[in-house]
């Protein structure tokens, strides 16, 4: 009997052992640990779908969005971030705290980034509307009225969003928003006055950097497709840059010829998405009358719009960038 009773005991301890919960805190740290990027993802979907405390997988799903927006797979952060706002628990332990409305609002950002404004109004129009939080409504407002701007076909479509960004400048209950407020306008009009005012009032701020030239906007639908009533100069950068080593006359000559046969690195440039085709024609026919080998793609999104994109083949020159920019148009490159 005593046999059996020892036998019965070391399942019993074996069972607790391998039946302990996962908790978010062990998931993400061995995440953390793995050789890339995607393979942590990977890990924790796997692992995300054994968990069972609803706290414990509501923080692995946020930390499972943050790395997903990290690398730009946008789709993918804001449905991660919808599972976490779906889980009706708190905090768990030894991870960062956020409200479900954070997280609510988190998704709708992730949203617009990849230009489905849709889900973004739903989200915005869901119970985060009733928050009694004053930032979070300084949020809500500001990203219903970029849900407004990728809504906008062309220049007439951006008056009413940039009113109301304009009179959220004059508001105290919009101070936690507004150096993204003063970036929107000052990057959709192209008015320094903007600029001039992140600079000065918010100078440390990633928007200031954007600002001054030191950090970039993503190539996002809502920051590249965005129709502009003007153009916003980037500074060239406050960092300093190291001198770099002088060369002499024979490697200034081999680097010189590696340069003249090394391949570019895209092979073609996007300028501009649109809901309309007759608008990316008028761009394409623009850039074409000045040299640019420029042509129409069509792209279907997650919302069900169809896009019209103008691209510009890479030239062997490799320069196509750089003459794009001097003429006046925002680029990026595709492979």
């Amino acid at each position: 009997m005593k046999k059996i009773i020892s036998i019965i005991a070391a399942i019993f301890l074996c069972t607790c052992v391998f039946a302990a919960e996962l908790t978010a805190s062990f998931v993400t740290s061995e995440a953390a640990k793995k050789d890339s990027v995607e393979e942590s993802v990977s890990y924790l979907k796997t692992q995300i779908s054994k968990m069972t405390v609803a706290a414990e997988k509501r923080a692995a799903w946020i930390f499972l969005a943050s790395l997903q927006e990290q690398m730009a797979l946008y789709e993918d952060a804001q449905k991660s971030y919808a599972q976490a706002a779906g889980i009706t628990a708190g905090d768990a332990e030894g991870m960062p705290k956020k409200t479900n409305e954070q997280i609510v609002l988190d998704a709708v950002r992730c949203a617009l980034s990849y230009g489905d404004y849709a889900t973004a109004d739903s989200y915005l129009n869901s119970a985060v509307r009733n928050s009694k939080n004053a930032n979070v409504q300084a949020y809500i407002k500001l990203y219903t009225q970029w849900s407004a701007l990728c809504k906008a076909d062309d220049v007439a479509g951006l008056q009413e969003p940039l009113v109301m960004l304009q009179a959220y400048l004059k508001v105290d209950s919009m101070n936690a928003v507004k150096p993204a407020v003063l970036l929107t306008l000052w990057y959709v009009t192209g008015d320094t006055s903007y600029s001039q005012q992140i600079t000065k009032l918010y100078p440390k701020s990633i928007e200031a950097s954007i600002v001054r030239g030191d950090a970039q906007l993503l190539p996002t639908p809502f920051w590249f497709f965005v129709p502009k009533s003007g153009e916003a100069e980037q500074g060239t950068g406050s960092i300093a840059m190291p001198e770099e080593p002088k060369q002499t006359a024979a490697e200034k000559n081999a680097t010189a010829a590696e340069a003249s046969v090394a391949p570019a690195r895209f092979t073609k440039w996007q300028l501009g998405l649109f809901r309309t085709e007759s608008n990316a024609k008028l761009l394409a026919d623009e850039v074409k009358a000045k040299g640019f080998d420029a042509y129409i793609t069509t792209e279907k999104r997650a919302s069900g719009t169809t896009y019209f994109i103008v691209l510009v083949r890479e030239d062997k020159n490799g320069n196509v960038a750089d003459r794009l920019r001097s003429s006046g148009y925002d680029c990026y490159g595709v492979e």
